[in-house]
């Protein structure tokens, strides 16, 4: 089911689910900003530009899991491996992605989906090819293809591809394998962005993209 009225439903369920977990997780939204604000001194909260449906910027709101001026510092936009910008809290954030929570918030908003193609810094839109720019065709998502099959381990040509296969192929049972999936890929921890390996930051060919 993919057409005008699965779209419909679609935007309604992102709505209700998002508003929904958004009081039932208020008690855990609120422990985890006054352990992040009892920690280290700055905002509660990470905002940045990121890009949505038809290369629209937005705020993007995480929990913070870094030093404050953290993006002027070491490896920039870039995470490096046991990076020492990494606060303690923001470790176990990172490895039970919570810190991805307030982006409920976004989706509440309309800006972000549940599903779809995750939300990336504009400055990368200058280094995507015409095929890769297809993945701002919809909105950005929480979760999403790439993300259950293999999150930050795959390099990025092969990220940027799966986010291009999944708008091609969009209906709404492939949007609920990835909800389900993502669970079990919680589950299990692969390729949280404060492990080995770290997160590069995405380059284009001719910058040398490894």
């Amino acid at each position: 089911m993919r057409g005008p009225v699965a779209r419909a439903i679609k935007v309604a369920f992102d709505f209700v689910f998002a508003l929904g977990s958004v009081i039932v997780l208020a008690p855990l939204l609120g422990l985890l900003a006054l352990a992040i604000a009892l920690e280290s001194r700055g905002g509660v909260f990470f905002r940045q530009e990121r890009l949505t449906q038809g290369a629209r910027p937005f705020r993007v709101y995480k929990f913070r899991t870094m030093v404050k001026g953290a993006e002027k510092m070491g490896a920039g936009l870039a995470i490096e491996a046991d990076d020492m910008r990494i606060t303690r809290v923001g470790r176990l954030l990172r490895a039970t992605s919570l810190d991805e929570l307030p982006q409920l918030l976004n989706i509440v908003k309309g800006e972000m989906s549940l599903i779809g193609p995750r939300a990336l810094p504009s400055s990368y839109l200058e280094r995507w090819d015409e095929r890769q720019r297809r993945r701002l065709e919809v909105k950005a998502g929480l979760t999403g293809w790439a993300q259950i099959h293999g999150r930050n381990e795959l390099p990025w040509p092969e990220r940027l591809e799966m986010d291009v296969w999944y708008v091609e192929n969009w209906s709404l049972w492939l949007d609920a394998r990835i909800f389900f999936g993502t669970f079990a890929y919680l589950i299990s921890r692969r390729g949280v962005s404060n492990e080995a390996g770290g997160v590069q930051e995405f380059k284009s060919p001719d910058q040398g993209e490894s």
